[in-house]
């Protein structure tokens, strides 16, 4: 007989494969890369967080919300060409030419034509030694000199117009100075405008001129809606009527049920219903 009080020594456990095995939980202080959201239409980078593209406004499939650590996305400063077309702005230096960091293909643009640094939201220009010169404002720098810009700021790059526009600037609201109430210098005057563009919820006035529109803050109507681009057109009020330009969106702009080409100029009479991504906006002129 055996004792049973005795230590008897056995084969080691077999795992069962069909058993669960409870691991460790993941550590707290263990580090996560976010990488930002490559478009694959135009190929620029978005921060976390965003459902559509920064640049040209297409929806993404999935998108988180924030970052990991619950961080608002990142809005960086762009500078704008005249077409509509934006160059974001990374901290530090950043050179603009025909082979920059910003590339320009414009033959009044050298290759390496001059380099903004963006340093704590403060953003400076400098002449890298171009051929044509550059100019901040209407007024030319020498090589080598550096000048302070701010939003609204147009840099010249021996005609090749670039204007800054900084995140937020735009919807920025003016506070007054006091509770006082302050006398004013020039005594108001009646709208010239000429049509307005009626919103599902508001209405826009269209003074003689060129409009821009975009979902980008440096455009002078806004309309946050994530089909609409960061520039998607132009309304242009002349003494010939009212005129739409698509200015080359991702998803085009409709009128009266007809998708417009890019870049057509076409002249809109009253009535007309232009649809803007899921935004349907009337045409209505003044009686």
């Amino acid at each position: 007989m055996s004792d049973p009080n005795r230590t008897q020594m056995v084969a080691a456990p077999v795992a069962d494969p069909n058993r669960t095995i409870m691991g460790s939980a993941p550590s707290l202080n263990t580090t996560v890369t976010i990488k930002p959201v490559q478009c694959p239409v135009c190929k620029s980078f978005n921060p976390p967080g965003l459902m559509f593209c920064n640049d040209c406004g297409l929806i993404f499939e999935m998108a988180l919300d924030g970052d990991a650590f619950g961080a608002p996305a990142v809005q960086l400063p762009v500078l704008v060409e005249s077409t509509g077309r934006e160059h974001q702005l990374r901290p530090g230096a950043n050179v603009i030419g025909r082979a920059g960091d910003i590339l320009i293909e414009d033959t009044r643009v050298s290759r390496r034509h001059c380099q903004v640094n963006l340093e704590n939201g403060t953003a400076t220009v400098e002449d890298l030694g171009s051929t044509n010169g550059i100019s901040v404002a209407g007024e030319r720098l020498s090589q080598g000199e550096r000048r302070a810009i701010v939003h609204g700021t147009t840099v010249s790059l021996g005609g090749f117009e670039l204007t800054l526009s900084m995140p937020g600037e735009a919807a920025r609201t003016v506070q007054a100075l006091s509770g006082r109430t302050a006398a004013i210098s020039v005594v108001p005057t009646v709208s010239d405008a000429v049509a307005w563009l009626e919103f599902p919820d508001h209405e826009v006035a269209l003074s003689p001129g060129s409009h821009s529109f975009g979902r980008r803050d440096s455009n002078e109507i806004v309309i946050s809606d994530p089909y609409v681009s960061g520039s998607h057109g132009t309304f242009e009020v002349t003494d010939d009527g009212v005129f739409l330009t698509d200015t080359g969106s991702t998803n085009g702009t409709v009128l009266n049920e007809a998708k417009l080409a890019p870049n057509m100029r076409t002249k809109l009479g009253a009535g007309d219903v232009v649809r803007l991504g899921s935004l349907e906006v009337k045409l209505r002129f003044k009686e």
